[in-house]
């Protein structure tokens, strides 16, 4: 089994800056892509940014210029680096990672963690 453990999350005002953090940890061969999901009361869970292994990433439009995803591929760790933060950004942010557990086995095992929350006052 693999585990997702996120951190980071918090209340702050807007313009301000938070950290997500999210390690995995378990039966891991290898990790794949990794990304950070959102969803806000009452919508869909939606894609904020992703990273491949090799480090090419992709964000939401309304993140980009923003946020900035990385990831530790020796400590299967990714981050979300959060500035001018907004109201609209208020949402609980979950971390995704696509895990190879075995050498002898290349299929990618979907994972998702518990979720962190944040908040952003005006």
């Amino acid at each position: 089994q693999v585990q997702l453990v996120e951190s980071g999350g918090g209340s702050v005002q807007a313009g301000g800056s938070l950290r997500l953090s999210c390690a995995a940890s378990g039966s891991i061969f290898s990790v794949d892509n990794m990304g950070w999901y959102r969803q806000a009361p009452g919508t869909q869970r939606e894609l904020v940014a992703g990273i491949m292994w090799d480090g090419s990433t992709n964000y939401a439009d309304s993140v980009k210029g923003r946020f900035t995803i990385s990831r530790d591929n020796a400590e299967h760790t990714v981050y979300l680096q959060m500035d001018s933060l907004k109201p609209d950004d208020t949402a609980v942010y979950y971390c995704n990672a696509a895990v190879q557990m075995y050498a002898r086995d290349s299929h990618l095992y979907n994972y998702w963690g518990l979720g962190t929350q944040v908040t952003v006052s005006s």
